[in-house]
């Protein structure tokens, strides 16, 4: 069984769908409420293990009613928690999420208890990245726990991955320690600096500032990975669209499976742009995340 260490957030989502998206300003009536989990970490998790991964998840919740919810669903799901610190310092993360009749979303975050995932408490969990196979990391934690993982998990010999959402106004100077960079489009200007003008130029530039692969991740436009031997482009899957969220989280937590799997880079981005479809088909974000039979059905059906 592939062993995937997922170091990032784990959060509350508090989800509202309303027929649109309000104007700065404008109340929108008339919405539904769904409470989930959510967090990129916890949800990638989720995704990696539905997909048939063992999962270790490190990450930082509160001492609160809604941290044991978190940990305890975790747990459900097969995830090894023992890395899920409880901090009595803040309350578990919580996200306010609106979603629109078409799928789109505005998401404000309050992170909470992953702010105090610090490197210190990843150090202590030095025995899970030297276990893991793939490691794969977000930017909703410390970007100094970030690096020490990354650098640590490239020193045990694991395949390194880093979703770099949302992007920090700090420029990131570890680059050189991420295997796989996964930005999407958006995410992979910004980090660029402009530089490319395009998916492919900003790609080209950030694997000249040193991360070894770059994966540009389309929308319904499917993904662009640009590596040493060249570009490969994989389309994505036509979908209905209920709801966008998480759809990046499903995407990467099947590329770090695929990884762990040794799959050829084609077939790992068909695998993850599967995954990142299915995700849109439902609401809510860990809700919303496909098993591997389903993600199966797509690329082969019937």
């Amino acid at each position: 069984m592939p062993r995937v260490l997922i170091v990032g957030s784990a959060n509350v989502d508090l989800v509202v769908a309303t027929s649109r998206l309000p104007r700065p300003g404008e109340t929108v009536s008339g919405g539904t409420l769904l409470v989930a989990h959510g967090g990129k970490g916890a949800n990638q998790a989720v995704a990696a293990r539905r997909l048939g991964a063992e999962v270790r998840l490190i990450a930082c919740v509160g001492d609160d009613g809604s941290g044991s919810a978190v940990r305890a669903a975790l747990a459900a799901e097969g995830i090894g928690v023992e890395g899920v610190h409880v901090t009595a310092g803040a309350a578990t993360g919580t996200a306010l999420i609106v979603v629109d009749a078409e799928g789109r979303n505005q998401i404000a975050v309050a992170p909470g208890a992953n702010r105090l995932l610090t490197r210190s408490l990843v150090e202590a969990r030095r025995e899970d990245v030297a276990w893991a196979d793939v490691v794969a990391c977000q930017l909703e934690t410390p970007l100094e726990t970030v690096a020490w993982v990354l650098t640590e998990a490239r020193r045990c010999g694991a395949t390194t991955v880093l979703n770099p959402a949302p992007v920090p106004d700090p420029p990131l100077d570890f680059l050189d320690t991420v295997d796989y960079l996964t930005p999407n489009e958006g995410e992979a200007s910004r980090l660029a600096g402009g530089a490319g003008g395009d998916p492919a130029g900003a790609a080209a530039a950030l694997r000249a500032r040193g991360a070894g692969a770059v994966i540009v991740t389309l929308g319904g436009a499917g993904a662009l990975a640009c590596t040493a031997e060249g570009e490969t482009r994989v389309q994505g899957y036509p979908v209905a669209v209920v709801d966008t969220t998480a759809a990046g989280d499903a995407f990467n937590g099947a590329l770090a499976v695929a990884l762990a799997e040794r799959r050829p880079l084609g077939a790992a981005l068909r695998l993850a742009c599967a995954a990142g479809a299915l995700a849109c088909t439902r609401r809510g974000a860990q809700p919303s995340l496909p098993t591997r039979a389903e993600v199966g059905a797509l690329l082969e059906p019937p």
